[in-house]
């Protein structure tokens, strides 16, 4: 890719096509982890809804020992969502390239620990539940915060129950029969194309990432998750460069 496609892509200058490429490949890596840390750790680990569901279900059954690790996965998931703010404020603060691009490179740091010790953090425990679940819960909440913050909301890449929701509602409006209605008139319904085919892409990258995670798990194990992260650095890295490139010539300046 050029280095300009890359500066757009994760750079602190957004416009609409940047966030809906990199919506698309954050997706694809989201569906990837989600899908490959299920056959690790028997739990979709950016899935909010499910987790506070479990925990209704474990005070509800006795079992308060699910629903305190139901509690330790959504502290966790929030805590990451509140560090990529104080990550993307930091740097908006110094005038930084780079205060998309460093929650990137956190979390690929992040996927590249768990790709190498994976195994070790899986039997450590902490926060009620074990290490390995934090680990992936805290990167989910970090990535979801960043694309919200970047789209003003728009795109979310960790969760498709919105995006499949915005789908019906668009395909609703399409299937509509405007009775009597003229085109011109304000009244008429017509779907909005552009979000439809949005959140289209959207789900199909989650999906292939989510099929490309569960063979990579089956095949590998832990280590599948070392070329996501290899490829989120290569997302990342123009933008800090260039932060690197400036603070250098500030200081012989």
């Amino acid at each position: 890719m050029p280095i300009f496609y890359l500066r757009r892509l994760t750079g602190k200058d957004r416009s609409v096509k940047s966030n809906l490429h990199l919506g698309m490949w954050l997706a694809f890596i989201a569906g990837a982890m989600n899908a490959g840390a299920f056959l690790a750790v028997k739990q979709y680990t950016s899935h909010v809804t499910g987790i506070v569901s479990s925990m209704a279900d474990g005070l509800a059954l006795g079992d308060f020992k699910f629903a305190l690790a139901g509690l330790g996965a959504l502290v966790c998931f929030m805590i990451g969502a509140a560090v990529s703010e104080i990550l993307i404020m930091w740097a908006r603060n110094h005038n930084l390239h780079s205060e998309y691009a460093l929650c990137l490179t956190l979390e690929a740091i992040l996927l590249l620990a768990f790709g190498v010790l994976g195994e070790y953090f899986h039997d450590i425990m902490g926060l009620f539940v074990s290490c390995t679940v934090m680990l992936l819960c805290f990167t989910m909440g970090l990535q979801n915060a960043i694309i919200t913050r970047i789209s003003s909301a728009l795109i979310r890449t960790t969760h498709m129950t919105g995006i499949a929701t915005d789908i019906g509602i668009e395909i609703g409006r399409m299937c509509y029969w405007n009775r009597k209605v003229d085109k011109e008139d304000k009244a008429y319904i017509r779907a909005n194309r552009d979000r439809l085919d949005l959140f289209a892409l959207l789900l199909v990258m989650f999906f292939t990432g989510g099929v490309t995670g569960a063979f990579g798990f089956k095949a590998i194990g832990y280590w599948a998750t070392v070329p996501l992260a290899m490829i989120l650095l290569f997302l990342a890295i123009v933008p800090v460069i260039d932060d690197i490139i400036h603070h250098r010539n500030q200081r012989r300046g």
